[in-house]
């Protein structure tokens, strides 16, 4: 059993595809780059973040202690960090600069168990086909991208726009599950 400090439901659906347990512990922490803070970097920082946020709930509550488990996903096009979309026009501006190109999907996971604390790098490589504005409106009108990390999600409608993909299809959703496996293994979480 771990605590996890993301509400992420295709989080929880990936650790739970492994038969991990888990308890959520959302961990809320501010979500912006530093001056000059590179891609990779920032991702590894938020999910360590998390991880000590989420250890640090588990402290204040008296809670069991157990291994923290903490995770950032964010797409990387042409070197920026696209986020989130705000609003319509972000998601719009986004999937339009994805389209027929190749970008860099960054995963960071990050373990905090009693004094131990390990992190690990999925980076994957999607490739979107050529998108039409009618397919970008249709998509954003879905709902869907609002809330994901370069305005779309991989598991869901967008998989019909992926070309091809290099990498973690699980870290491409947001959990990294080789990586995750390795860092319980660390831990003595599970074994070999």
């Amino acid at each position: 059993m771990i605590y996890l400090a993301s509400a992420s439901p295709r989080r929880h659906e990936l650790l739970r595809q492994l038969g991990i347990e888990f308890q959520a512990l959302p961990a809320a922490i501010e979500e912006r780059p530093l001056a000059d803070e590179a891609p990779r970097d920032y991702v590894m920082r938020l999910a360590a973040a998390k991880a000590r946020t989420g250890a640090a709930v588990v402290a204040a509550r008296g809670l069991a202690p157990r291994p923290v488990l903490g995770a950032d996903t964010e797409v990387v096009l042409d070197g920026k960090i696209l986020g989130k979309p705000a609003d319509a026009a972000q998601a719009r501006a986004m999937l339009a600069s994805l389209s027929g190109r190749t970008h860099a999907v960054l995963t960071a996971v990050a373990i905090i168990a009693g004094d131990q604390a390990h992190t690990a790098l999925s980076e994957s490589r999607v490739t979107f086909g050529d998108l039409s504005d009618a397919e970008i409106e249709r998509y954003w009108a879905s709902g869907e991208p609002a809330d994901k990390a370069g305005g779309y999600a991989i598991q869901g409608r967008a998989a019909a726009f992926v070309k091809r993909i290099e990498g973690s299809y699980s870290g491409i959703v947001g959990m990294p599950l080789y990586e995750v496996v390795e860092l319980l293994r660390k831990v003595g979480v599970m074994a070999r």
